[in-house]
């Protein structure tokens, strides 16, 4: 019987993180479309809201029950307004370890909704399932994702070097354009966080949580 994660949600005093919702697909195609996701991810450019329709409907929850990790929708309390995306992927449950990414919406940016919303899903790995290590790579130039790995207490373990592929755009191509885009080969930094690293760590939400907007890009993750 292939182990997964329970069908949850996970919640701090400012956000609610849940599963994904056919409601979710307008906010999910514009939060796709941002060229900072573009860059630092493998989304589809352009992101289609049938490439939505298929990452809501489909690919997430299959994340879930083909014992590959998790993915959760990151909303606002009050307003539920889609903040984001945390995922879970390359689970390996006999260790009990598991890799994180996430991203955040151009419109959120600031407000420390990633590092919170991060923090909290690590805390319900360690205290609820039982999990040993949580795992986060980032892109070597992406000092944003990096800033949030150390906020919330990862330990630098070193680089894995050309191991990742990130894009840029050309000089010449509009915003906005499909094409323009090219991929380029990128070192990763990888982190970790063991239960013993959150004793110190800041409640989520907590002023100690609150960061400038360039410290909410997105982990490098495999977003496809």
């Amino acid at each position: 019987m292939t182990a997964t994660f329970p069908d949850t949600t996970v919640s701090t005093d400012r956000l609610v993180l849940r599963p994904y919702e056919e409601a979710d697909i307008p906010a999910l195609v514009e939060m796709m479309n941002d060229e900072l996701v573009t860059a630092w991810t493998g989304v589809p450019h352009p992101y289609t809201a049938e490439d939505a329709r298929d990452f809501v409907t489909r690919a997430a929850e299959a994340e879930r029950t083909q014992g590959r990790g998790l993915v959760l929708a990151v909303t606002e309390f009050l307003t539920q307004r889609l903040v984001g995306t945390v995922t879970l992927q390359r689970t390996d449950w006999r260790i009990l370890g598991t890799e994180i990414g996430y991203l955040t919406a151009p419109w959120a940016r600031g407000e420390g909704y990633a590092s919170e919303s991060v923090l909290a899903v690590c805390r319900w790995l360690f205290d609820e399932q039982g999990f040993q290590r949580v795992e986060l790579r980032t892109a070597a130039d992406n000092t944003a994702s990096q800033q949030v790995a150390q906020k919330i207490g990862c330990v630098s373990e070193g680089v894995l070097r050309g191991a990742g592929l990130v894009r840029t755009r050309a000089e010449d191509s509009a915003p906005g354009e499909a094409g323009g885009w090219t991929e380029t080969r990128t070192d990763l930094l990888v982190w970790s966080l063991l239960p013993e690293d959150l004793d110190d760590a800041p409640e989520p939400g907590s002023d100690a949580d609150l960061y400038d907007a360039r410290s909410d890009y997105g982990a490098y993750a495999d977003w496809r």
